[in-house]
C-alpha cells in the first residue's frame, strides 16, 4: 500500500518536506508555550509572594507608627513590579502624611502621565494631587486641581467640600457660597444652616463698607435658608442702623428668650464697625446704648435666671456706674441659685471690692480661691474643643458652623 505512495512522494518531494518542517516547529512552539507559562506563573507567583511579605512589613509599621520603614517597604514593592498602580498610591499617601509633600506631588504627577492607565484611576490621581497641593499650602495649585476633577466628574463630594472648606477658610463668601450650593445637589446632609452663615459673613462685609442695601439683601436670602443666631444678630444691628428701635427691641427679646446662652455675644457684636462718617457712627452708639437701657429694665424673672443674662445685666450696669445696683442684682441672683459658676462669683468678689466692702470681700475670696479652677479662654468649640477669647460662628479647627460655647473666663 505504502508502495503506492512512493511515485507521488518522489514528484512532490519538497511539499512532504515543508510540511515536515512545518509540524516540527509547530510542536516545538506548542512545547515552548506551556514551559514559558510555568515559568510565567512561577514568576507572578514569586513576585505576588514577595509583595504581600512587603505589604505584610509596612502595614506593621504604620500600625506602629513608623512610616519612614513603611515608605521603604513600598518603595521595595514598586522596584519588584513597576505595574502596581495601588502601590504608587499608597506611597504617595504616606509621603503626603509624613509631610513629603514634593515627593507626594511627584509621584501622583508621573501617574496622570501615564499612557497606559484608566480614565477612572488617572481620576483618582488627580484628586491625589489636589490632596497633595492642599496639604501643602499650595492653595492656589489645590483649587485649581480640585476645579479639574470637577470637569472630568462633578459628583465628586469630598473635592466639593474641601473647595467650601478652602474657600471659607480664605473668607471668599461668593465661591464658598456656589460651592456650598452645588455641595447640597451632591450629597445627602442638609446645607441650609451653613448657607445661611455664609449668606450673613457676605452681608456683614457689605455692612462694613456701609453698602445696607446689599446687606439687607444678603440677609434676606440667609433667613430663607435658615434663621440662624448669626443671622438675627445682624438683623438686630441693622434694624438698629435704620433707627428702627421698636422693631429692635422686639428682636433683642426674641434673641434672648430663643438664645440666652448668646446675651454676652449680642452685645459685643452690636458695635459700629463700619466705614461711614463719623456722625452716622455716634448716631449709631447712640441707639446701641438707648437698647442697652432698655435691656437693663427687663423684669423678666425666667429670663432673668439665665446666668449668661444676669451676667449681661451685671456688666452694663457697671458699664454705666451703677455698680450699687449691679450688686443688688447679683446678690438676689445668688441667693436664688445655690451653685453660681466661678465667673458670677468672681464678679461678685469685683463689686465687693469696688463698694469696698472689705469683711465680704475676705470671706468670699477665700471661700473662692479654695475651689477656682483656672480657665484659659472666653469660648471654645463644642465639636472638638478648639479654644479662643473671639467669637467664632465658624470653628477655625474643625470648620464646623455655630459650635461656639461660652465659658465663664477667670
Amino acid at each position: 500500500m505504502l508502495q503506492a505512495f512512493y511515485p507521488w512522494i518522489q514528484e512532490h518531494l519538497l511539499a512532504v518536506f515543508a510540511v515536515g518542517i512545518t509540524l516540527v516547529l509547530v510542536y516545538q512552539y506548542i512545547i515552548e508555550k506551556e514551559s514559558g507559562v510555568k515559568l510565567s506563573k512561577r514568576y507572578r507567583n514569586s513576585i505576588f509572594e514577595a509583595q504581600s511579605k512587603i505589604f505584610l512589613n509596612a502595614t506593621q509599621y504604620l500600625i506602629s507608627g513608623n512610616k519612614d520603614l513603611a515608605i521603604r517597604e513600598f518603595l521595595n514593592a514598586v522596584d519588584i513590579n513597576r505595574e502596581t498602580i495601588d502601590t504608587y498610591f499608597a506611597l504617595g499617601g504616606l509621603f503626603r502624611s509624613n509631610g513629603e509633600i514634593e515627593k507626594a506631588i511627584s509621584i501622583h504627577r508621573s501617574l496622570i502621565a501615564r499612557e497606559n492607565i484608566s480614565e477612572s484611576t488617572r481620576l483618582r490621581a488627580l484628586k491625589e494631587l489636589a490632596n497633595d497641593f492642599d496639604k501643602g499650602g499650595f492653595i492656589d495649585k489645590a483649587i485649581e486641581t480640585y476645579k479639574d476633577v470637577l470637569k472630568i466628574n462633578r459628583d465628586q463630594y469630598e473635592v466639593i467640600q474641601s473647595l467650601c472648606r478652602i474657600f471659607e477658610d480664605i473668607e471668599d463668601w461668593d465661591q464658598a457660597y456656589n460651592y456650598r450650593v452645588m455641595l447640597s445637589k451632591v450629597g445627602y446632609e442638609n446645607q441650609a444652616e451653613t448657607i445661611s452663615h455664609i449668606l450673613v459673613q457676605k452681608s456683614k462685609s457689605s455692612f462694613e463698607k456701609a453698602d445696607f442695601a446689599k446687606c439687607q439683601e444678603d440677609l434676606d436670602d440667609a433667613f430663607r435658608f435658615a434663621p440662624s443666631v448669626s443671622a438675627k444678630i445682624l438683623r438686630l444691628k441693622l434694624s438698629l442702623q435704620k433707627g428702627e428701635m421698636e422693631q429692635a427691641e422686639i428682636q433683642l427679646m426674641e434673641l434672648l428668650k430663643e438664645h440666652p446662652m448668646y446675651a454676652t455675644f449680642i452685645f459685643e457684636s452690636l458695635k459700629g464697625d463700619f466705614r461711614g462718617a463719623e456722625p452716622d457712627k455716634d448716631l449709631f452708639q447712640k441707639r446701641v446704648s438707648a437698647l442697652k437701657d432698655f435691656f437693663l429694665e427687663i423684669n423678666d424673672d425666667e429670663l432673668l435666671s439665665s446666668p449668661s443674662v444676669m451676667l449681661s445685666k451685671v456688666r452694663l450696669l457697671k458699664e454705666k456706674s451703677r455698680s450699687e445696683e449691679a450688686y443688688n442684682a447679683l446678690e438676689a441672683w445668688m441667693k436664688q441659685n445655690k451653685n453660681p459658676s466661678e465667673a458670677m462669683r468672681i464678679e461678685h468678689v469685683k463689686l465687693l471690692i469696688e463698694l469696698n466692702k472689705k469683711d465680704e470681700v475676705l470671706v468670699e475670696a477665700k471661700s473662692l480661691l479654695e475651689n477656682l479652677h483656672q480657665t484659659l479662654t472666653k469660648h471654645y468649640c463644642r465639636n472638638c474643643g478648639f479654644n479662643s477669647d473671639d467669637i467664632f460662628w465658624r470653628c477655625p479647627q474643625c470648620h464646623e458652623w455655630e459650635t461656639i460655647q461660652f465659658r465663664w473666663k477667670v
